[in-house]
């Protein structure tokens, strides 16, 4: 199974601004460029809100054209489409990103992460 996307051409700066309106999928943006070339699983994002409500914001960036999206049997992973963005509108993601990386959600995250893996070495 593949998820649409549109091709590189097929992103627009009005589709990427107003995905990028909404502050969770913002969030989401900064978490994922924190882990840039690293696939991230939908789960690693049940802090921002519910299942349902996170697949709703994936789908909104899948269709902007900001996130690819893999499956991978039950699994989604989720990567930015930094090469695509960069040829099309230069310089927009790494100013989107700056903003982003510090946002409290993406720190939220993070912190939660880093407690999980210091509670899987303690055991």
């Amino acid at each position: 199974m593949t998820l649409p996307h549109p091709t590189a051409d097929q992103i627009t700066l009005s589709n990427v601004l107003a995905a990028l309106g909404d502050s969770t999928r913002l969030a989401i943006v900064g978490y994922l460029a924190r882990r840039e070339g690293r696939p991230t699983m939908c789960l690693n994002f049940t802090d921002f809100g519910s299942k349902t409500n996170i697949s709703y914001h994936l789908a909104k960036l899948r269709e902007a054209g900001i996130t690819r999206t893999e499956v991978s049997g039950t699994s989604r992973l989720i990567t930015l489409r930094r090469d695509d963005l960069d040829i099309r509108f230069p310089g927009l993601l790494d100013s989107i990103v700056a903003a982003a990386v510090d946002l409290p959600m993406v720190k939220k995250i993070e912190d939660a992460e880093e407690e999980a893996l210091a509670q899987g070495e303690a055991r």
